[in-house]
């Protein structure tokens, strides 16, 4: 990264920073183009999953059904297989394509560092084949090895945005929206910045699960410029302490240039401490220098010579705010902070907490320039605007953003990027003061739709009389309870025996191990209902399981005759 080139005799710290944000990198398994004919199933793999079951379908159907899966042992008593099918919605082989397209709809890429071994594996895979890849249960396994519990968190929609592709479609609307502000004017004082095309302009998004999103020039490389402020700041909290560092750098906003001196009421020259400014960022580096690499030399010019030549020379080593960044490796810098100080993909504490609640303050109270105040106002979340466009926000214990376009407005802020902060707190509750209870006018994207118990049971009910088994494997994916009843106290497999649904009734009794003798209002289990509608073949295969499910769940229960669903409630 172009910013890692800059930092070769950085502070320690800022380069730990940096080489988290910029750690993954670009993985072509995306663009691969997959296509095999697939064999046709009668039934999903889990349908012939228990012996009782392969008797009841062969008494029904004659000597057709093959013998020989009678052997089989069952392929879905794991959560690896219960994963499988949730993506491949019961089939038995799928494009790799198809796999990395579920994947992305999370927020999950596969540039993620934690996906590193299964990426790695399924690039080998499409160098090793002659012809498309296809995925199948075996290879799924082999693939997500290690990573078992980040994707099941991912597909039972565990991540702070659960719907990360419905929110992913709103940001890109804003985008669209910001995209059509044409005022302001690229900063011209630094001969590099104004090279910029005016048009330029990207949006980059990390949530604290390291879900991603990008849109736009997102690729890029630009100057920090004065977002480089915080992460200094930052680093100095954490590396020497804040009495420390506040004993030079104050937190107070000014109200004054950014860079203005003044004189004091006794005549001397005052300059501006508070920390996100020029004068209180060159404090912070000062420390840093006395911390690390420059104390001997440092002393030295302190006490025999000009105190701000030396701090504008150290700047100029360090060539901070020069610092190249694309909008993606500064919206995992950004997710750091709003992750408490641990970098989302990687999972390493860059940060103390301390260090990122005191960034996060003073970011709110004086991070936008003279518009603080307004933005603080309108956007309230922290943020840090730098004269190349950037603007780094943060929503704490959500997601960091890098917003970046050239043109500015008179105050030094992206016209871009200001309009795109204020749409985004004006569709969705991210204001700090924003009630998440009572302001029912914003979209949370923090909410799960499953989380209304009701609801929960009417999409039960619902994708069991469709004999929807994709939406059941859903719904035991994420530990929903899948004998809930309805209010004439019938379950699922009531409802789908009723219906004559061989395959649903097959998965929640093969897989959910739902109770088979639960009576609805009227008295009647799901066998009473099987038989007077004349389904005889859920007849034969409920009066095997009922028996089965009598002598396997006596009182004392063991630990292998618990449900996937438990196991995947134990894991997660």
């Amino acid at each position: 990264m172009h910013c890692l080139k800059s930092l070769r005799t950085a502070n320690p710290g800022i380069l730990q920073l940096f080489k988290n944000a910029g750690i993954s990198a670009r993985v072509g398994a995306d663009s691969i183009v997959l296509s095999r004919s697939q064999k046709p199933v009668p039934l999903p793999c889990w349908a012939s999953a228990s012996p009782h079951i392969h008797r009841a379908l062969h008494h029904q159907k004659g000597p057709d059904v093959d013998q020989g899966h009678s052997n089989r042992s069952r392929l879905m008593s794991s959560i690896e297989d219960l994963l499988f099918y949730t993506i491949s919605e019961g089939k038995e082989m799928i494009p790799l394509s198809q796999f990395i397209s579920a994947l992305r709809k999370t927020g999950l890429l596969t540039s993620d560092p934690r996906l590193h071994d299964c990426v790695h594996q399924m690039r080998q895979l499409t160098r090793d084949s002659i012809g498309p890849v296809m995925m199948d249960k075996k290879l799924f396994r082999r693939c997500v090895g290690n990573n078992i519990m980040l994707l099941t968190k991912a597909f039972r929609k565990k991540f702070i945005i659960p719907n990360f592709e419905e929110f992913s479609q709103q940001i890109n609307k804003m985008y669209d929206s910001a995209q059509q502000q044409k005022g302001g004017h690229v900063a011209d004082y630094i001969p590099q910045l104004a090279k910029f095309s005016p048009d330029l302009w990207g949006v980059s998004l990390c949530t604290i699960d390291g879900q991603r999103h990008s849109v736009g020039d997102t690729k890029v490389p630009f100057c920090l410029q004065s977002c480089v402020k915080p992460l200094e700041y930052a680093i100095a909290v954490h590396e020497i302490g804040s009495e420390r560092v506040h004993h030079f750098v104050g937190k107070e906003p000014s109200g004054f240039k950014f860079n203005k001196l003044s004189l004091s009421e006794e005549g001397q020259v005052q300059q501006q401490r508070e920390g996100l400014y020029v004068y209180g960022i060159m404090g912070v580096c000062v420390l840093l220098a006395n911390y690390s690499l420059l104390n001997r030399s440092f002393q030295s010019e302190r006490e025999t010579g000009d105190r701000n030549y030396a701090i504008g020379y150290y700047l100029k080593e360090k060539k901070l705010c020069s610092i190249e960044v694309t909008c993606e490796s500064g919206s995992v810098m950004a997710a750091t902070l709003a992750n408490g100080g641990i970098c989302p993909i990687t999972g390493e504490r860059v940060l103390s907490a301390e260090a990122v609640r005191n960034t996060l303050s003073l970011m709110h109270s004086c991070g936008m320039y003279d518009f603080s105040g307004q933005f603080a106002f309108h956007v309230g979340l922290p943020a840090k605007s730098g004269v190349s466009g950037a603007v780094l926000m943060v929503v704490p214990n959500v997601m960091g953003m890098m917003c970046w376009s050239p043109p500015l407005d008179r105050l030094g802020n992206s016209v871009r990027g200001i309009h795109f902060c204020q749409e985004l707190v004006s569709h969705f509750n991210f204001h700090n003061y924003d009630n998440l209870r009572h302001f029912t006018k914003k979209h949370d994207p923090r909410r799960r739709s499953d989380e209304d118990p009701n609801k929960s049971v009417v999409n039960l009910m619902f994708a069991a009389y469709s004999g929807d088994v994709s939406a059941l494997r859903r719904f035991a994916l994420s530990a929903l309870n899948m004998e809930q009843r309805d209010y004439d106290s019938r379950t699922a497999l009531h409802i789908a025996a009723a219906e004559g649904h061989v395959e649903a009734v097959i998965f929640l009794t093969e897989i959910c191990k739902v109770n088979p003798h639960m009576k609805d209002r009227w008295g009647n289990t799901p066998l009473d209902d099987a038989i007077q509608f004349g389904h005889n073949v859920l007849v034969s295969i409920l009066q095997e399981y009922q028996s089965v499910y009598t002598d396997s769940n006596s009182p004392c229960d063991t630990d292998e005759q618990k449900s996937t669903l438990d196991t995947l409630k134990g894991i997660v």
